[in-house]
This record gives C-alpha cells, structure tokens and sequence, in this order.
C-alpha cells in the first residue's frame, strides 16, 4: 500500500486556477458547437437569424484559420458591395469572416449581389453560397465560375510562395476579364495576406498595389504582419 501512495504522488496534478481555465475553455467550446447547430438547424429551415457571428464556428489553427476582428470583417465586407447591385457577383475566397460580415451587411438590402463562397472547411457548407475550394488544385472549380466574377477577395491560409501563387491562379481564374486589354482582368481585387509576401503579391497580380489598411485578427492571435493589397482606391485607405 505504501508503494501504491508513492505512486500516486508521482502523477503530476494541476491546480484550481489551471483547472478553472480548461473549465472554462470546454464551456467556451460546447456553447460554439451549440451555436453551429443551432445555426444549421436554422439554414435546413431556410430561417437564418441575423447578425450572424464568427462565434459559431471555432478556428483549427493548425489549419491556419485566424479570423478577422469584426471591424476588419466589416470594413472589408464593405468594400466588397459598396455600389453593388443585383448583377453584381462577388467571389470570397478563403476568408469566411469576411463573408460572414457580408451577410449581415446585405441582410436588410434592397439590393443583394450574388455572392459566392470558396473555402476549404466543409463547415461553412450550411450555407448556400459555399463552393469547396482547396488552394492546392486552384482551378478546380465548377465551370461556371470562370471570368464571372466583378469582385474578389482572397485571403490565402498559407504564407508560403506555394500558396500564394496557386490562390493567384484562383482569382485570376475568377475574375471578368478587360475586354479592350483581354490579357488584363477588369475586376476589383483585395488580397489580405503577409508583409513578407508583398514582393510577390506585386508580381502575381498586375496593377494591384499595397494598402494602408492594415486587416487585424480577432484578439490579435496572428502576430505576422498583414497587409491588405487592391487594385483600387476607397475611402478606407490610400494606395502605396
């Protein structure tokens, strides 16, 4: 017996405030999951409650997802469909904070453009604008989408040229294209993505240029430095 309570002394335990922590994050993360299926109740409905919130749906880190703060998302989501109308199509693609803020912008309208989500994580699939996109086959998409779309924002989950480059593939793929200069696209453009890639983003997309808006993430979790880069002016920023 008295080597069975040495033992037990051994096994390493935590304390109440660490505890009350892990407590509190189960809580946080059962009144999400709850949230999510409340949300999916509701699109099988078709009765959606508004605002909606990034809230339902948890980020996986290790997948690289770091949603925007909603400032960020709803200044974006802004610029997306200043001056849109009924004919306008708007592609998001790997930013569903983004996309998120747009339906809650569009939700008392009287004009609604028609918007598309591309996004790898099969959760986002509740809603009817989802298309499944992976970064990793960039054009492999249903047909249909080609040189549609008037808008784009992109933000890639990977800064790495690999990613970078095929998600470039992407909203080139998408976007309409100049019809007096076919080998230019006539589309608006918004890329979120790191500091460390401006060079590149330069490079892959002609005519875009670096912003002074600077995308924040929600509590700050993402300590790269962001840049927002677009191909032209608003009132929200300046072009560098």
């Amino acid at each position: 017996m008295a080597e069975l309570k040495e033992n037990e002394d051994d096994i390493p335990k935590l304390s109440a405030d660490t505890l009350a922590v892990l407590g509190d994050f189960y809580s946080e993360r059962a009144q999400d999951e709850k949230r999510f299926e409340d949300l999916k109740a509701q699109m099988e409905q078709q009765q959606c409650e508004t605002p909606l919130s990034m809230n339902m749906f948890s980020e996986d880190w290790n997948a690289s997802q770091f949603w925007y703060s909603d400032d960020t998302a709803t200044l974006l989501a802004r610029q997306l469909i200043d001056g849109a109308t009924t004919d306008t199509k708007i592609a998001i693609v790997s930013a569903p904070s983004a996309f998120i803020q747009v339906k809650n912008q569009l939700a008392s309208a009287s004009e609604v453009p028609q918007i598309t989500l591309l996004e790898f994580d099969q959760r986002f699939d509740v809603f009817r604008e989802f298309v499944h996109y992976d970064f990793q086959s960039p054009t492999k998409l249903p047909g249909d989408l080609k040189g549609k779309f008037d808008r784009v924002l992109c933000d890639p989950p990977f800064l790495s040229t690999d990613c970078q480059t095929k998600a470039a593939l992407t909203v080139r793929w998408l976007s309409k294209k100049n019809a007096l200069k076919p080998q230019e696209s006539s589309s608006r453009w918004i890329l979120c993505t790191g500091e460390r890639m401006e060079e590149l983003i330069h490079k892959l997309y002609p005519g875009i240029r670096t912003t002074t808006f600077r995308p924040r993430h929600a509590q700050d979790r993402l300590s790269n430095d962001f840049r927002c880069y677009a191909n032209f002016e608003s009132e929200i920023w300046k072009m560098g």
